[in-house]
């Protein structure tokens, strides 16, 4: 695990500030199972890890409990919280209404030349993924498709919203692929949002862009039963009704 850790530790960059660096990469792990939900982390364990002090670690947890993905018990401890299925729709309905107004606002408005060859080109590298089943590099590259599409529009908020509330959603996206939502699938819908957007068919790109953010629901029944002991055990009732809609 140390490696791992220290590896997405040297993907972060050297500019920015220690407490910055060690959220990224915890938040990382978490997001990619690195850190199982329900485990135990350890303040004096991941400061040895890092060569840092335990301050900034302590300030990484307060973030990371904020976001949703830690829980710090007084006298206790602090552990990776499992996964709230009900976290993950609300997190999905946020998503969905904002990336919607996306892809329509950049079908409207038009997306210029170097924007939709920087799309294009990250599908492209996504394909390259699919041979050597790299699901990290991937979901980098699906990230980076997202953000692209919303900063091309100039809706750098847009996208900070975005990334605050899908925490929990980062989860159950990374234990879907390449399983339950087979990379080439999620390649194809992310052909039609920049097909329809360059083809300025406003509907189309709301609606391509809807289907895609649809996707969990279909695969999160799957993850439910293939892994339980990662969710936490109520189940909303909403979850039949937003999988049916």
């Amino acid at each position: 695990m140390n490696a791992t850790l220290q590896a997405l530790w040297q993907e972060t960059r050297e500019s920015d500030s220690v407490r910055q660096r060690l959220y990224q990469v915890l938040r990382q792990s978490i997001i990619r199972m690195v850190l199982a939900p329900g485990q135990a982390l350890s303040e004096k364990e991941l400061a040895d890890t890092f060569s840092v002090s335990r301050q900034p670690v302590r300030e990484a947890f307060i973030r990371l409990s904020e976001a949703g993905l830690v829980e710090v018990r007084p006298q206790r401890g602090t552990f990776v919280v499992k996964i709230s299925q009900q976290a993950v729709l609300e997190a999905r309905f946020v998503r969905e209404a904002v990336e919607v107004a996306v892809a329509r606002e950049a079908a409207t408005r038009g997306l210029g030349r170097p924007v939709l060859d920087g799309l294009r080109e990250l599908i492209d590298r996504q394909r390259r993924c699919i041979e050597p089943a790299d699901h990290d590099r991937f979901f980098l590259l699906d990230e980076a498709f997202h953000r692209t599409l919303s900063l091309g529009i100039g809706q750098q908020t847009a996208w900070k919203v975005t990334e605050e509330v899908k925490a929990q959603l980062d989860r159950v996206r990374y234990l879907s692929i390449p399983s339950s939502t087979p990379i080439d699938k999620l390649i194809e819908q992310h052909v039609a949002i920049v097909d329809a957007i360059e083809g300025r068919d406003v509907e189309a790109a709301a609606e391509a862009m809807r289907v895609h953010q649809c996707e969990i629901l279909q695969s999160l029944p799957d993850l439910l039963h293939r892994f339980p002991e990662m969710f936490q055990s109520a189940q909303p009732p909403s979850l039949a009704e937003e999988t049916q809609a």
